[in-house]
């Protein structure tokens, strides 16, 4: 029983976001006081459980790319030969998430065209740091007496890597994975402005009609989407990484 109430703020919440993708029509009374001048108030370009999906899409694609290239990264430089990269690794990390992801997409899309590879470039530049950044503070901070136990029982370095390092990273590791994730969530939205259809699509048609019911819809279902996949990590996380 203790288990399954740990689930019930997650399934929770995302039960609401499906709701609210769903039932978003049953509101225009609701957003019709935001928007009492408007001739329609409820954004039906594409129904938001498609734009949800879309959403997920990319910024799914977008994680899975940054904790291999991220968590590949750190790793190679905590070893024995690859240590000499590790302040170059933690600076090009740091330079992908201070540089605007609207500046990575106006220099993606005249190479990689409209659409969503941009917007994933964007995403995956964007989201590196927390997950390099934790990634190498998980194993750097790792007792080195625990590795010498380690070699002393015969492990390899692969076998060290593999039953040692990682496992006891992982907590921290995952929490870099969990910033990471939910930061890209809200950021996916600037996509629509190249072509990627997503959540973002409410967003950027109310700010160019100037309707801002469109606006809280988008907004409303990304903030529920972030909570959903924050609250998620959060069960997945041990409480002494969160």
């Amino acid at each position: 029983m203790t288990e399954w109430r740990r689930w019930v703020a997650p399934l929770g919440w995302l039960a609401l976001l499906l709701a609210a993708c769903l039932g978003m029509a049953q509101l225009e009374g609701a957003f019709r006081w935001i928007e009492p001048d408007s001739r329609q108030v409820i954004y039906d370009r594409a129904a938001f459980l498609t734009l949800l999906g879309r959403h997920l899409t990319v910024v799914g694609v977008a994680a899975v790319l940054a904790i291999l290239v991220g968590v590949g990264a750190a790793v190679a430089v905590t070893r024995e030969r690859g240590r000499d990269f590790l302040p170059l690794v933690s600076q090009l990390a740091s330079m992908g998430q201070t540089f605007p992801p609207v500046a990575v997409l106006a220099l993606a899309v005249p190479v990689l065209g409209f659409g969503t590879l941009p917007i994933i470039v964007a995403l995956l530049l964007y989201g590196l740091l927390p997950i390099v950044r934790n990634t190498l503070a998980g194993i750097l901070g790792i007792d080195p007496a625990v590795r010498e136990a380690a070699r002393g029982m015969g492990m390899s370095g692969a076998q060290i890597l593999r039953q040692v390092d990682l496992p006891l990273a992982a907590p921290v590791i995952l929490a870099g994975i969990r910033t990471s994730v939910t930061i890209n969530i809200a950021t996916a939205a600037i996509g629509a402005t190249v072509g990627a259809s997503n959540l973002g699509d409410p967003i950027i048609s109310g700010i160019v009609n100037g309707n801002t019911a469109y606006v809280v819809q988008g907004a409303l279902l990304i903030g529920l989407l972030a909570i959903s996949v924050d609250s998620l990590f959060a069960r997945l996380t041990p409480t002494s990484a969160r």
